[in-house]
């Protein structure tokens, strides 16, 4: 589940008090002037256009605005010649201001990501600029490291620098790149939903194609087949892969990059949106020394994210863990991850048989795509493993269905499965500005069946308005949850090989299973979400 945090995602610069107090004994002992945090408003983007991000950075050196005064915030009050030449290169003096590390280098981050805003506008004014660029303009063949370095590269190159930097601001999950007859559209996936971001001009189209398939490695002369390639960039001292993707259409080549954020992707499993009862039930689970999980839910309800989540919380350090995936999307501390490749015999099958050669004792299988893998990981559970893995279908019950349709014995299905999640996303609505509502206003434009309208009978409902903390009045998302646990009276059931997914529900339902609807109705009387996005969620 993605959440777009309120704040910086850098470290909090208050870690430390023994660095507090050296920095605070040094101010004393020189009569300089101590800040134990740097507002917003002291921050001066204009004051650092000439002074590189990693001069900044080594030497632990940043302008401000102290009312009103230029000052020289420094880690280290007694670098003389870096403080001079700071004041030469701005070009007016710096009264010294003294701060803790990481307080200093908190506030570098937070500076130079503003000043990418108050240089391009959100990259409009570039687009101007870059405008009378020919579209023969060749891209440096170099590879970005750092996309707040990017301020004397050449035009194209801090275009899609700046596409990406305001990507990462507004936690986009894609970038989309369209190529029309006369124009060139660059959308941002947000929280599921595309959105317009400024076009640049369509002259430039050629040139940025090429700077992007640079950046990933990929062929720039090959324009008439699919490609895909990865890339890395760092924003600051986040790491940040990109997958990227062309294929190639009418009036160009269309160019899809999938943002990879581990800070996004990797949250605990608390961050997620599970009730309590079923966070305990979980982390149960992972106690377990074998058996099976299954995540179930259509394309993009968050099964990986979820998967990911499982799987920090479990000590790597005393259990040998093991992953195949396809593709592998975030890279994990600790934990061996393979990457599927069919073209040269590497499958889910062939992969996870060599696994279990590797002494594992947690394995997760990206999805289960067919009968032979499923039969490999279903035998792997029941002979000491702990097996992890996803299944498309629409909730918990049909995902045993499904693997009695791709040929596991229902014996077989009794004995491994412990319990299987199913899952939706839904939009998050802002704490800030949501609105409590009447039931017409709630439920306009949205389709309901009788039943449910009965079930909300009574039930407070929200609304999203819109402010300047969020986006159509929706911070981030959360998940919608249902667990299955494999208890006995559900593995019988299981075991009798019989019954329908619908039958299963009702079994598994007695036996105190909570469904996705109950769980979209206890988001919505707390105002977690709203009618809207719930429905959407549970009509897949």
């Amino acid at each position: 589940m993605q959440q777009r945090p309120g704040s910086s995602n850098v470290p909090d610069a208050a870690h430390g008090d023994g660095a507090a107090s050296k920095a605070r004994r040094a101010a004393d002992q020189l009569g300089l002037e101590h800040l134990e945090r740097v507002e917003d408003d002291m921050l001066a983007p204009s004051l650092v256009a000439a002074l590189p991000v990693s001069w900044a950075r080594t030497h632990k050196l940043l302008p401000i605005r102290l009312r009103g005064e230029a000052c020289l915030l420094t880690a280290d009050p007694t670098q003389v010649e870096s403080h001079h030449q700071a004041a030469l290169v701005v070009g007016c003096a710096l009264r010294p201001v003294v701060a803790a590390e990481a307080t200093v280098l908190e506030a570098i981050e937070r500076c130079y990501a503003a000043r990418t805003d108050e240089d391009a506008g959100s990259y409009i004014r570039l687009l101007g600029d870059a405008a009378g660029v020919s579209p023969a303009t060749a891209p440096s063949p170099s590879r970005v490291s750092d996309l707040l370095e990017a301020a004397e590269a050449a035009p194209v190159t801090r275009l899609v620098n700046l596409i990406l930097l305001e990507a990462v601001k507004q936690h986009a999950s894609d970038i989309h790149f369209e190529p029309f007859e006369s124009r060139l559209a660059v959308r941002y996936r947000i929280d599921g939903v595309l959105y317009h971001s400024a076009a640049p001009p369509k002259n430039l189209e050629a040139a940025l194609v090429s700077r992007l398939k640079v950046m990933a490695r990929m062929d720039i002369a090959e324009r008439r087949l699919p490609q895909d390639g990865m890339a890395q960039v760092r924003v600051g001292d986040r790491a940040l892969d990109i997958r990227v993707s062309t294929v190639p259409v009418a009036d160009g080549e269309r160019v899809v990059l999938r943002l990879l954020n581990r800070e996004d992707a990797c949250l605990p499993l608390a961050a997620l949106g599970m009730d309590d009862s079923t966070l305990l039930d979980i982390q149960h689970l992972l106690r377990l020394p074998n058996g099976m999980l299954v995540v179930s839910g259509p394309t993009g309800s968050g099964k990986t994210t979820t998967l990911y989540s499982a799987l920090s919380g479990i000590d790597a350090s005393r259990r040998n863990v093991l992953t195949i995936e396809d593709p592998i999307e975030y890279r994990l501390p600790g934990i061996g991850q393979i990457q599927v490749k069919p073209k040269i015999g590497l499958t889910f099958a062939n992969g996870l048989r060599h696994i279990l050669r590797q002494d594992p004792d947690v394995v997760l299988v990206g999805e289960m795509r067919d009968a032979e893998t499923a039969e490999i990981a279903v035998r792997a559970s029941l002979t000491g493993h702990l097996v992890f893995t996803t299944l498309h279908t629409n909730d918990a019950p049909a995902a045993v269905m499904r693997l009695a349709d791709m040929g596991v014995q229902p014996y077989l299905l009794a004995s491994c499965l412990r319990g299987v999640l199913g899952q939706r996303l839904v939009r998050a609505l802002c704490p800030t500005c949501r609105q409590r509502c009447d039931w017409d206003e709630a439920a306009a434009g949205v389709d309901l069946e009788a039943a449910w309208k009965q079930r909300l009978s009574g039930v407070p409902l929200w609304r999203a308005r819109g402010c300047d903390r969020c986006l159509e009045g929706y911070v981030g998302r959360t998940g919608i949850f249902e667990l299955m646990n494999c208890g006995p009276a559900v593995r019988a059931a299981i075991r009798q090989g019989s019954l329908d997914a619908a039958e299963l529900r009702q079994v598994a339902m007695s036996a105190g299973m909570r469904p996705l609807e109950d769980d979209a109705v206890a988001k919505l009387r707390t105002g977690t979400t709203d009618l809207r996005e719930a429905a959407g969620a549970l009509a897949v």
